[in-house]
């Protein structure tokens, strides 16, 4: 199970970035992805899941309206789409998935808001 996380970067407040991860490595149409986000000196946080078809989605409160997860099961990818951008969206945003009870992560991806 590979995956790779790619498209953070500095953006200032008010902001958006689409962040991707590319997997590899099982039958990624069969299962939820999902984003979460570690901010320095505080525990990973759920972002965002989305189910294997993309027919359902969940968001956590503190993003929800201004995130969007999606998935393209013919590319092996899912993204968050990330608008209206806050400082305190600043973190390494992470892609994981679950397979047979075990938790895969990327290696993440860096997010920073700042002016």
């Amino acid at each position: 199970v590979q995956l790779v996380e790619s498209g953070g970067g500095l953006v200032q407040p008010g902001g958006s970035l689409r962040l991707s991860c590319a997997a590899s490595g099982f039958t990624f149409s069969n299962y939820y992805m999902y984003w979460y986000r570690q901010a320095p000196g505080k525990e990973r946080e759920l972002v965002a899941h989305i189910s294997a078809t993309g027919g359902s989605t969940y968001y956590a409160g503190s993003v929800k309206g201004r995130f969007a997860i999606s998935r393209d099961n013919a590319k092996n990818t899912v993204y968050l789409q990330m608008n209206s951008l806050k400082p305190e969206d600043m973190a390494v945003y992470y892609c994981s998935t679950t397979l047979y009870s075990l938790r895969y992560w990327g290696q993440g991806t860096q997010v920073t808001v700042s002016s």
